[in-house]
């Protein structure tokens, strides 16, 4: 069984002001990413996924069509949990040399990273991940995620709704901006790399 306790918020919920308010964060991580657990806790009690760890839970649910509301739950808990690593206070800046390279520069990685989270038809996720030994950004809708299918993240954003309405409503390229300006925790991001 999972409890929110296990996936707690690396700072407190108002360090990330003003660019993501205590109330944001509240309900972002409180409510959204508790039910989330909540709903999971019970879905597979009973199951063949009982025990497994997290990650398990994902990669053996992500193809089975009988599994799918399991699936869904797990990955939102990984994902926002990834999500609350790759935030942090006075974060964002200068992007590190070997993101950047692997773009095109500084500027070309924030052009297509800003496209691809804005271009998200309503709820998703915007990643940079290692396919294949190279770096990419991806985007996935829903609940899916890069661990479903081989690879492995380095990096997101959430563009649910719920991430930023309460503070952007529906301005959603001016909370990408401030994710990459202001919030974005290079450290955890780097680490993901080696």
């Amino acid at each position: 069984m999972f409890d929110l306790s296990q996936f707690p918020l690396p700072f407190e919920k108002s360090a990330l002001a003003p660019y993501m308010s205590e109330q944001t964060l509240a309900c972002h991580h409180g409510r959204h990413m508790g039910t989330y657990i909540q709903n999971l806790n019970q879905l597979v009690q009973n199951t063949k996924y009982a025990d497994m760890p997290l990650d398990q839970i994902i990669t053996q649910s992500a193809h089975d069509d009988a599994a799918q509301k399991i699936f869904n739950n797990a990955a939102q808990v990984f994902n926002h949990d990834f999500f609350f690593h790759c935030v942090m206070p006075n974060g964002g800046g200068s992007v590190p040399d070997k993101i950047a390279d692997a773009f095109g520069g500084t500027d070309a990685f924030k052009s297509e990273f800003k496209s691809a989270a804005a271009a998200v038809f309503g709820s998703g996720w915007a990643w940079v991940v290692i396919d294949n030994g190279t770096l990419k950004i991806q985007t996935t809708p829903n609940a899916d995620t890069p661990i479903a299918h081989g690879m492995r993240p380095v990096m997101t954003l959430d563009v649910w709704e719920h991430a930023y309405y309460l503070d952007y409503q529906n301005r959603r390229a001016d909370f990408i901006d401030a994710f990459l300006d202001h919030m974005v925790n290079w450290g955890f991001v780097m680490g993901n790399l080696d």
